[in-house]
């Protein structure tokens, strides 16, 4: 009887599957992702929300015009002192200098205005001076100073009133203070006007 020898038969096993869980993102990742979602949120927060201003108002504001969209405002700069000799020299006549006017003794940057505040123009004589008792009274001959005395409570509200405007102007901004000389009390009251115009208008300027 033969028998057949049987072969050379060796165990061999197969190798196991990879069975390794799936990296798991970091916690850093993570948060960077949440992050550039938020950034991306507000993005188009952003867009949206000036986007429909344009498309509502024409504007990009809103229609809002003041103090807050007046570059000015963020940009920082030294408050200057002016004698009202040195403030004179700022009075829309020379073409290369800016126009500054006061009003109670803050003084603000018109140049943007020049159309109504350079030499002859509309307004002016409020240019180079603090004339802020011509401001509620319209007499814009005899009353260009910055004597308040005998002005009625409605009228200081008056003049409170325009140096907001200016404070407050999407293009004027306040430069610095004009320093006045003292008034002696024994001097006469500015005379009431015998013909004043109809006060200064706060639009359009």
């Amino acid at each position: 009887m033969i028998h057949k020898r049987k072969g050379n038969t060796s165990d061999t096993k197969s190798e196991p599957a990879n069975t390794a869980e799936p990296t798991k993102p970091s916690p850093k990742s993570s948060q960077q992702s949440v992050i550039s979602s938020l950034f991306a949120a507000v993005f188009w927060a952003i867009v949206l929300f000036f986007g429909a201003s344009y498309l509502i108002t024409e504007s990009w504001t809103w229609g809002y015009r003041g103090k807050w969209t007046n570059i000015h405002t963020y940009w920082p700069r030294e408050q200057l002192v002016f004698t009202e000799q040195e403030l004179r020299k700022y009075d829309g006549s020379n073409p290369n200098l800016p126009i500054y006017l006061a009003i109670d003794g803050d003084v603000y940057d018109v140049t943007e205005g020049r159309g109504w505040y350079s030499h002859g123009a509309s307004y002016g004589h409020f240019a180079g001076r603090d004339a802020a008792r011509a401001y509620v009274t319209g007499c814009f001959k005899d009353h260009l100073t910055h004597d308040l005395r005998g002005l009625s409570e409605a009228q200081i509200k008056g003049v409170e009133h325009w140096k907001k405007f200016y404070a407050n102007h999407h293009t004027y901004y306040k430069v610095g203070r004009v320093l006045h000389d003292p008034i002696d009390p024994n001097t006469p009251i500015p005379p009431p006007c015998k013909k004043s115009v109809p006060q200064k208008p706060s639009s359009g300027q």
